[in-house]
Order: structure tokens, then C-alpha cells, then sequence
């Protein structure tokens, strides 16, 4: 896409001040999101948002806040630690190069769960002594990751046994993942029951089952090869329970006593953002405090042994840092007493997936269409918001936690043309949705500098991308 520059510039001159004033609001309670008609969203105005649309060269476009981004950084850094701190981005939930590179230039390093997104990171310009991997499946090159200087951390049995295999004899240094049997879900009531977000417990297949750790088998297989622990990664889902933090750092600790080379434990992620009123954001100081304790306990019981902590925030690091800014491209009613409002847009379920996948909520704010401020109504009206995906689960706003059911939302009255915010979309949106469904191209990024300057740091996707690498049949097979 091809913009005049003399149009560009005149239209950021326009909308600088519009950021200043929304960049204070950036770390607000989301709370304030959920009444029908606010002025703005989480950090757009409608002025910002109509020129994200504009220098995007149309809607739907992923915008990301760098003000938003750098106070969420800020706050994983000032983890509390007892010997030494660092905190990995999970890569996953947002991968776009730009993002990665910011995290980078604030020493954030970085956590991958395929050896895909080890070598994006990698392409991204991120030093692969930087990278961690922890991943459900091994990749076939991670002889060569890890000759590079990726640190790999095996999840199975399996994965543990063909590193030995490889490096058999030569002391290679390994990080094991460990199940600890409890998880912290964000979409179950129980922390040990089933949840789509809970990667720790008997109910997932994440990591090494902590009993086959503590009876020996995995020390064995280590003796065996002549490899060399030196972390020991834990992971519990996404959850905000200090009480159950602090009871896993005990658990990963006692692992760590197992074998006496390893200098680092790493906690995972988890760290739960409330994109609503009504769902919790987890204290990373209360959080992280009594796990210094047991830090500090764990070296006066271990001969002075200071080991160092690592962290791997996702969510917390770009959940409301991000948005998705579409247009109401048709508004339909049906009557009766099950009848409802219908605000269909030009996006849904192939930009944002949670929804649709875990009843997640988000927030949402209708803007005017002409992107002025002075044009905002004061009508308000109750709607289900349904994306532009020919498939009846693409709902944006789903009961909580039951993407089977609908929930009316009250929001201004929207005409068509107008724009809708979907916020808290910074996480897990762009790198896990339903892209090309229905042929729709992948949606364009953009990133709002600490001026208000909107920057394109992905293009939208031409249509023949989606199907260059179909491969024609010779004649004769129909």
C-alpha cells in the first residue's frame, strides 16, 4: 500500500495531541471500558482510530500502544527477585517482529514454544542466547538451535532421550519443564479441574509429570547421556492465585535441589490481565514477594545456593496494549422475545479468536464513523456483536466463559460506517486466530509511537498469498 507522504504527515499532525491526552489514560482500570458509551477506547480516540484505519489503508487493523507496551515491561522488570531477574516475553502471544524488537531494546528476552518461532525470533534480530524453547514438539533442528546458543528446555521423556542421544557424553546443558500437579486456569473454577488455559495438573500434557522427576527415572536418563541440568521450568497456566504461586515456587525448588548444576528457575507466565470490570489483574509485587522468600530460604538450606529467576510473561506484556479497529459494515434485527440487535463487522473470529474459542470478553467501544470526537451520540442500545465469518460461532460477545451462549452488550447506537474497538486484543489475537477462513486476508498491524505516529509494521495480505503454495493437479487426475 502506497501512501502520499505530504497526507500522511498532515493527518499525524492532527491526531498528536488527540495521543497525549488518551497515553495518560493507557493504565486506567479497564472497568471504565465497560460502560455503553465512552469517549474513547483503552488508548484510541476516534481520531486515532480513524487514522490508524486510514494509514492501514482500510479496516480491520491490529493497533498496538508503545507507551501501553513499555509500562507493561517496565512492571515485569521490577519483578521482585531474591539473586537475579529475567523476564522472557512469550513470543506467542504477539510474534510480530516489531514487537520483539521493542521487548528486546528494554533487555526482555524471549520465550518460544515451536523451533518456528525460535528462528522468527532469531530473523527478528534476537541473539538466539536470548531464546529459550520450550515446546510440545521437539523440533527436528534443535541440534542446531542449540549449538547456536538457544536454550531448550525438554518437556518429555521422549524429548530428554533424544538430547541425550545427540549429545551423548558431552555435558550438553538441558532445561527439564516440570508438571508441579496443580494449575492455575483462567477459565475453571477449580485449579486443578480442566481448563483450556491450565497447563499444569493431571489434566495436561505440558511438561514432565513431577513424580517421574522425584523417583528418579529422569535423573537417570540424565546420568545416562552425561548431560548437565541447569534449569528447571514450571508453568501453571493462566491465573493470579499468590497463594498457589508461592506453593509451585516451593514445589519447582525442590526439583531444583535434585541436581545440584542448576542455576536457574523459571516460573512461567500466567500473569492474568482483567480486560473487564469483574476479572482480576494479577499483583506481580504480591505475587513475587513471598516467591523471593522461598528463594532466600532455598540458598540458607542449600549451602548458599543464589539461584536465578526467570519469568515469562505474554498476556500481561501486550493484552491491553493492543486493539483491533474494525467498521460496522451491516446492522440486522430479528423480533420476537428471543429477538436481538446485530452489529456485523468486517472482522470477527479470523482477527479475534477468544471469543469464539473460551468465551472470553473484551471490551468494546463504538466510535463515529467520521472519527471526530464532537460526533459521538448519546443513544445507547443493546446488541450481540457477530463477526463476518459464515460460521455461527463467530460471536464477539459470547456469556463469560461460555462461547455457546449470547450476551447482549450495551453500547452506543452504532450506524453502519461507524468504527468498533475491540480491545484487550494486544495478546493472543494476531498470533492465534482463524486467519483465511472464508479467504479473508490477514489483517494489518500498526504501532503508535510515544508522539502518536501510527507506523505499519505489517502489511495487509495480498490475496493470492493465501493460496500461492496450492499446487495444481496434471491433467487427467479428474
Amino acid at each position: 500500500m502506497k501512501v502520499s507522504i505530504v497526507a500522511v504527515l498532515a493527518l499525524l499532525s492532527d491526531v498528536s495531541d488527540s495521543f497525549t491526552t488518551v497515553s495518560r489514560m493507557s493504565t486506567c482500570s479497564t472497568s471504565l471500558q465497560m460502560s455503553a458509551n465512552p469517549g474513547s477506547s483503552v488508548f484510541l480516540t476516534p481520531e486515532l482510530a480513524k487514522s490508524c484505519i486510514d494509514i492501514a489503508g482500510g479496516s480491520p487493523v491490529y493497533a498496538y500502544s508503545i507507551k501501553s507496551l513499555e509500562d507493561a515491561a517496565d512492571a515485569c522488570l521490577a519483578f521482585p527477585n531474591a539473586y537475579g531477574l529475567t523476564v522472557r516475553y512469550a513470543a506467542k502471544a504477539c510474534p510480530n517482529g516489531a514487537i520483539l524488537k521493542f521487548f528486546s531494546s528494554k533487555g526482555i528476552h524471549i520465550d518460544a514454544s515451536s523451533g518456528y518461532e525460535v528462528r522468527r525470533a532469531i530473523a527478528a534480530g534476537i541473539p538466539p542466547e536470548h531464546i529459550s524453547l520450550s515446546s510440545q514438539e521437539l523440533p527436528t533442528d534443535f541440534d542446531a538451535l542449540m549449538d547456536m546458543g538457544v536454550k531448550v528446555n525438554a518437556c518429555s521423556i521422549s524429548q530428554v532421550e533424544r538430547i541425550g542421544k545427540h549429545y551423548e557424553g558431552k555435558k550438553q546443558k538441558i532445561g527439564i519443564r516440570v508438571n508441579p500437579g496443580v494449575g492455575s486456569g483462567g477459565f475453571s473454577k477449580s485449579t486443578t479441574s480442566f481448563s483450556k488455559t491450565n497447563v499444569g495438573g493431571p489434566s495436561s500434557s505440558f511438561g514432565i509429570w513431577h513424580t517421574l522427576v522425584e523417583d528418579g527415572t529422569v535423573p537417570a536418563i540424565v546420568d545416562k547421556y552425561g548431560l548437565e541440568v541447569e534449569r528447571i521450568h514450571t508453568h501453571i497456566g493462566s491465573g493470579s492465585d499468590p497463594a498457589i504461586w508461592q506453593r509451585v515456587a516451593q514445589k519447582s525448588l525442590s526439583f531444583c535441589a535434585i541436581w545440584d548444576t542448576v542455576v536457574t528457575l523459571n516460573l512461567g507466565g500466567g500473569y492474568k490481565v482483567g480486560r473487564v470490570e469483574g476479572e482480576a489483574t494479577t499483583d506481580l509485587q504480591a505475587i513475587g514477594q513471598p516467591v523471593t522468600d522461598t528463594f532466600k530460604d532455598f540458598a540458607k538450606n542449600h549451602n548458599g545456593r543464589e539461584l536465578k529467576l526467570e519469568i515469562e510473561p505474554g498476556t500481561y506484556l501486550v493484552a491491553m496494549a493492543g486493539a483491533v479497529i474494525s467498521t460496522v459494515q451491516d446492522k440486522v434485527q430479528t423480533t420476537g422475545e428471543d429477538g436481538h440487535t446485530f452489529l456485523k463487522l468486517d472482522s470477527g473470529m479470523t482477527d479475534v479468536l477468544r471469543p469464539s474459542l473460551y468465551g472470553a470478553i473484551h471490551p468494546i467501544t463504538v466510535l463515529p464513523g467520521s472519527g471526530k470526537t464532537e460526533d459521538i451520540g448519546d443513544e445507547t442500545e443493546k446488541v450481540i456483536i457477530s463477526g463476518h465469518c459464515c460460521e455461527s460461532g463467530d460471536i464477539l460477545t459470547p456469556k463469560p466463559g461460555e462461547p455457546e451462549d449470547l450476551e447482549e452488550r450495551p453500547l452506543r447506537k452504532a450506524e453502519i460506517g461507524d468504527i468498533l474497538v475491540v480491545d484487550g486484543s494486544g495478546a493472543y489475537c494476531s498470533g492465534m486466530s482463524a486467519k483465511n477462513y472464508n479467504s479473508f486476508p490477514e489483517t494489518p498491524e500498526v504501532l503508535l509511537d510515544r508522539e502518536g505516529k501510527v507506523h505499519v509494521i505489517r502489511e495487509r495480505q495480498p490475496l493470492e498469498q493465501i493460496y500461492q503454495n496450492e499446487v495444481n493437479l496434471p491433467d487427467g487426475v479428474f
